[in-house]
């Protein structure tokens, strides 16, 4: 199954949308079963005509015999995810950069967006695009259907807090350099980024490390320059994100994707 991962062509996408991709229905097409890895996007797909089973760490797609748009959300990926499509399907996928989706749907709170997609026209223009052959067509649809629901929303302490998150900075000084409290901090990620502070920093620098490995530089040096305390550390939590270690993950993951994938 060869997926192409596009990056948003429009200015305004590009700040908000990590980027997004095409799977096509092919009748010679083989099963494929893949893992992919937690990261901090909200990631929004719509397949055509599919039955979805799933459970924490597992899912598996398959054609069905009805016409439907199945809408699949998710805010939280914290484990690995094995996914198994069983037949090639018509599929279009999103990723949202954290605090991206809140400028595409009302701001009420991560637990309504499922509610609001689904009170939205997103099923019926995703349906129109998955039926157009066309893939130049199909982005520039996407694209002006993402513009239409653009509102740029007032988020000024979440996008601030966002980027101490990048920092050195504990989240006691995160809390008192925005003068709130420690809770407040992780009041306000589960809120916005849908897990705990200390949870979207472990996975935002497993993210890091993923990108600054396309230079080749030592577990060492990634260590270091991507925030962990120490080699170990970043041993540590790649054999908890990936459950394998750090080399042999590099060994058989090509890091030059934007969708990081290890077929299986």
């Amino acid at each position: 199954m060869k997926v192409t991962f596009y990056q948003p062509v429009h200015p305004i996408l590009k700040k908000y949308i990590e980027g997004y991709y095409f799977v096509a229905k092919d009748d010679h097409h083989q099963p494929v079963r893949y893992l992919t890895f937690p990261d901090n996007f909200f990631i929004l797909s719509a397949c055509q005509d599919v039955s979805i089973t799933q459970d924490k760490g597992w899912v598996e797609i398959y054609r069905s015999l009805s016409e439907n748009i199945v809408i699949d959300l998710v805010l939280r990926c914290s484990v690995p995810t094995e996914i198994f499509y069983q037949q090639s399907v018509n599929e279009v996928t999103v990723y949202f950069k954290p605090l991206g989706m809140y400028h595409f749907f009302d701001d009420d709170g991560k637990e309504a967006f499922q509610e609001n997609i689904h009170l939205s026209d997103f099923k019926e223009v995703m349906n129109v695009i998955l039926k157009e052959a066309d893939r130049k067509r199909q982005i520039e649809m996407l694209e002006n259907y993402w513009l239409s629901k653009f509102r740029q929303k007032n988020l000024i302490l979440a996008y601030s807090i966002l980027a101490d998150f990048e920092t050195e900075l504990s989240i006691e000084e995160i809390a008192e350099k925005n003068k709130i409290t420690r809770q407040y901090v992780n009041k306000i990620s589960q809120r916005y980024l849908a897990k705990p502070a200390s949870e979207f920093r472990k996975i935002q620098r497993f993210r890091k490390v993923l990108m600054s490995n396309k230079k080749n530089r030592n577990l060492t040096e990634l260590s270091y320059e991507n925030l962990f305390y120490d080699q170990s550390h970043l041993i540590k939590d790649f054999k908890e994100l990936t459950k394998i270690s750090p080399g042999k993950f590099f060994d058989h993951v090509d890091t030059e994707q934007n969708n990081i994938w290890l077929f299986i």
